[in-house]
């Protein structure tokens, strides 16, 4: 199978599969829209799950859990609906971490995780990912000689998946941390931030950029970012009706 052969099946719709939700991550939905929280459209949520359902099994992170409901996705994926018994256990990853900065939210998903009977194999991580990222750059050269497993830290190494779920503003630096930890011929899954329209300006000296200026900011740290890992990597795009997905295999 060609380069071109084996992302084309990677990055396409699972027609077995569904859009819907179970009850575990509808009720979730539901509670963020209440809590007046980003959501990302069902359409990306489908595809990354199909994506992820193919890709070879390690160790996953998913930088942003928020308040669960991406996690449910996967998790129904990988354990099935614990609302459905019909519904069968798959195969599941070595590791998975749910990176969620806030304390709050990080007992939320403790609590999904439960649910899911996952603890053996899933945790929640209350740091910043950038802090994340860099003690495992540290650990990691501080004991190179030292095997995977005898090496201090929070995220288990090889990474080979990364899913990022974070603001448009916050995806451009979580993207470039996190490929710094990608294992060779690991997968990074990434909505685009938004494509800034219009003329906003530039912040004066001294101020804080506005909103509109902030989203040209981030895209444009986007872009430099794609141009930078595209050069000896594979990226490539899913454009949905909700948005567009970037997916990065490292290539060395």
């Amino acid at each position: 199978m060609s380069e071109k052969e084996m992302l084309e099946r990677l990055l396409s719709e699972d027609t077995d599969r569904t859009d819907s939700e179970s009850q575990i991550a509808s009720s979730i939905g539901e509670q963020m829209l209440l809590m007046g929280l980003r959501t990302m459209p069902r359409s990306l949520r489908a595809r990354i799950r199909d994506i992820v359902s193919r890709v070879p099994l390690g160790n996953a992170i998913l930088v942003g859990g928020g308040i669960g409901h991406l996690s449910a996705w996967l998790f129904d994926l990988w354990c099935g609906d614990p609302s459905s018994p019909d519904d069968l256990s798959r195969e599941k990853p070595d590791s998975f971490i749910i990176v969620e900065e806030g304390a709050r939210f990080g007992v939320i998903i403790d609590r999904l995780i439960r649910r899911y009977n996952a603890e053996t194999w899933s945790r929640v991580v209350a740091k910043p990912w950038a802090e994340l990222t860099a003690e495992v750059t540290s650990w990691s050269a501080a004991s190179a000689s030292l095997p995977s497993s005898a090496r201090p830290s929070d995220i288990p190494l090889p990474v080979s998946l990364v899913v990022i779920d974070l603001p448009d503003s916050e995806r451009p630096a979580a993207s470039y941390s996190a490929f710094d930890i990608l294992s060779p011929e690991g997968i990074m899954i990434v909505p685009e931030p938004e494509v800034p329209t219009g003329d906003v300006g530039v912040p004066g000296e001294g101020e804080d950029p506005t909103e509109a200026q902030a989203k040209v900011i981030a895209f444009n740290q986007w872009i430099s970012f794609i141009k930078e890992v595209s050069a000896n990597n594979s990226v490539s795009f899913v454009e949905l009706s909700g948005g567009t997905l970037a997916v990065i295999r490292r290539v060395a």
